[in-house]
């Protein structure tokens, strides 16, 4: 039997990007093997197509589709960020929706400007400005406690919002996942070999869906708990935090498996 085409799906901050600094640079060695074979690496992220596009370039997969905006868009192969569409002026109108005490505990990146965005994000103020261009989702953080954030998620969720936890931001949107999308990536390919890379709860269903999962660490934030299929070895744990655990995870997956 011919050997499947292998494709890779990995989260950005805290995964392939360093949490702090966000440097792939301790990835180089695998990235540049998977450059070479002409392996597709599928970019899939809560950032904007606007922050994407141009990181996607610079790493050398602009041929392949990037998952943006938490899963609830593509960005096409070539393409660059549009200027228009999607569903954010609705969707920060139905957050104004809830009741007010709950909504006066989140705020998010239409609540802030610019400078702000740089700060909690820690991008320098010029990415900070390409991920304030958002048109499908709103990251946000939560300053309440437990209960008044599940009450803040249940009320989102009457009028069809939902909430996803990641690394740093509670993120909103109209629906589509990160799983749902590499489906559709997948798809476009005969019967590929999936790898999936992440390191945040909203990674989690893409990498049990994943033929192989990595869980990549991340001091930054407690570690992610027993996945589904984790104690067959269809999901793996990498110690390794970032780009350093990335690498190490994808060399695992050429040397053992012979891609």
């Amino acid at each position: 039997m011919p050997r499947p085409a292998l494709l890779i799906f990995t989260d950005l901050d805290g995964t392939l990007l360093d949490h702090d600094t966000y440097s792939y640079a301790a990835a180089e060695p695998a990235l540049d093997q998977l450059r070479r074979t002409g392996v597709p690496v599928i970019l899939a992220s809560s950032k904007t197509a606007a922050e994407i596009a141009p990181l996607r370039a610079e790493l050398g997969f602009a041929a392949h589709p990037a998952i943006v905006e938490n899963g609830a868009g593509i960005l096409e192969p070539g393409a660059e960020a549009p200027e228009s569409g999607g569903r954010y002026d609705e969707l920060r109108a139905t957050l104004d929706r809830v009741p007010t005490d709950l909504r006066a505990q989140y705020q998010g990146f239409g609540d802030w400007d610019v400078a702000e965005i740089a700060r909690r994000t820690g991008l320098p103020p010029a990415q900070a400005a390409l991920a304030a261009r958002r048109h499908h989702s709103e990251p946000g953080i939560w300053s309440g406690d437990a209960d008044g954030q599940a009450a803040f998620v249940a009320a989102l969720r009457e009028h069809g919002v939902t909430a996803r936890a990641g690394g740093r931001f509670l993120t909103l949107s109209f629906g589509g996942t990160k799983a749902g999308r590499m489906a559709d990536i997948a798809a476009r390919h005969r019967t590929p070999f999936v790898v999936a890379l992440g390191d945040a709860p909203n990674d989690a269903e893409m990498l049990e869906q994943a033929d192989l999962g990595f869980v990549i660490a991340n001091p930054a934030h407690p570690p992610l708990p027993p996945l589904s299929g984790e104690a067959q070895g269809h999901i793996q744990r990498i110690d390794a935090p970032g780009p350093k655990g990335w690498n190490a995870a994808v060399e695992r997956v050429i040397t053992e498996y012979g891609f």
